[in-house]
């Protein structure tokens, strides 16, 4: 029987006086995001969006909140099959599609795991539970784009 588990955030925001034009109808996109006995994320809209790009912003939370959930699948799954990893890195990229009203979405996602294993003769069953790993993902399961994933694994 599944079990549902609730997750919370709050956001705050404020406005703030507009330095250059009093009168301009753009507001600033910095804001908080906080969650129960966590830290305070302070996040942005990304640069091209007149976001401050020193900031995380919604774009790259969901990539890395989609990279962060298929490792843990990925090892999650590694351990039911006895594969050892010694390391796990990732250079993901995701593709947003910006229409010309202003809307947009994700296309796509591309994951690129490099794994390490410690058993080299289970390389090609590593490699292939990356599969399994993202019917796993809690994140890829909310998805409606498509992940692709280029795994590696010496």
């Amino acid at each position: 029987m599944p079990s549902n588990h609730l997750f919370k955030a709050k956001l705050n925001w404020l406005s703030c006086p507009k330095e250059n034009n009093p009168s301009s109808k753009t507001y600033h996109k910095t804001h908080q995001i906080a969650i129960e006995g966590k830290e305070i994320l302070n996040i942005s809209a990304t640069k091209a969006f007149k976001g401050d790009p020193n900031l995380f912003n919604p774009e790259d939370l969901l990539l890395s909140s989609l990279v962060s959930c298929h490792m843990m699948s990925y090892l999650y799954v590694c351990s039911q099959n006895g594969i050892d990893v010694l390391s796990y890195q990732d250079d993901a990229e995701a593709t947003l599609e910006v229409s010309e009203n202003g809307s947009g979405r994700f296309i796509e996602v591309r994951l690129n795991p490099k794994v390490v294993i410690q058993q080299k003769d289970k390389i090609t069953e590593a490699q292939s539970l990356h599969t399994k790993a993202n019917e796993l993902c809690f994140i890829a399961n909310s998805c409606n784009f498509k992940v692709v994933h280029n795994p590696a694994c010496t």
